[in-house]
């Protein structure tokens, strides 16, 4: 085994804002939702829209990383092992089998963890955030008045945003549980706080 960075210090950053503003706009956007008390509902409505626009500018500042520095291919899926692995979540990780892929530097995600970030970047967090533009914008202001976009009221707006709500929570949790999976319940948690972690090392084949 040997100790190799991993992740980046913008790659750090961005995990740790993002989940950060993704649990902010959860409690805030559930409180909205009628569905706890915290903060009044008024100001979850201020709070909640001053974290999405935070929340796109660390999307437009991730997406320019990840195109610039080549991580973008972190998330190419591949079938290769995607069977082993996910029988390794089901019944290898409480038989203490081995491990069915190698995280490297240059690639730190298994197939599984592949589809599921692939679908968060192009699917979920998309919708999550044209639905929530629309809830913000759909009533803006011109110089007859105040007009609304033309659409049939916000009801299907709220179902995907609520929806995309619940499977970011549903992913939170699961991500929580899956930290505990590595070589020991926190070495996953200190690789992402550091940047480092150790991780199985190949001695260069000689000719």
């Amino acid at each position: 085994m040997k100790k190799q960075l991993v992740y980046s210090r913008f790659n750090r950053f961005w995990h740790w804002m993002q989940s950060l503003l993704i649990m902010f706009l959860g409690l805030t956007g559930f409180e909205i939702h009628g569905s706890l008390t915290f903060f009044g509902f008024r100001q979850a409505v201020a709070y909640h829209n001053t974290a999405a626009v935070m929340f796109l500018v660390l999307i437009v500042l991730a997406i320019f990383w990840h195109f610039t520095t080549g991580e973008w291919k972190q998330y190419l899926p591949t079938r290769e092992h995607l069977l082993a692995q996910a029988r390794y979540y089901l019944t290898g990780i409480f038989q203490n089998a081995p491990h069915p892929t190698r995280k490297t530097a240059l690639s730190k995600l298994n197939p599984l963890q592949r589809l599921v970030y692939l679908a968060l970047k192009i699917l979920v967090i998309p919708v999550m955030v044209v639905s929530g533009l629309l809830y913000m914008y759909y009533r803006y202001p011109q110089s007859s008045g105040i007009q609304s976009l033309n659409i049939n009221g916000l009801e299907t707006v709220a179902i995907l945003h609520t929806a995309g709500a619940f499977f970011l929570v549903t992913f939170v949790i699961a991500h929580l549980y899956l930290i505990t999976t590595g070589s020991t319940p926190t070495s996953n948690l200190k690789a992402m706080i550091t940047g480092y972690e150790e991780i199985e090392h190949e001695e260069p084949q000689r000719n």
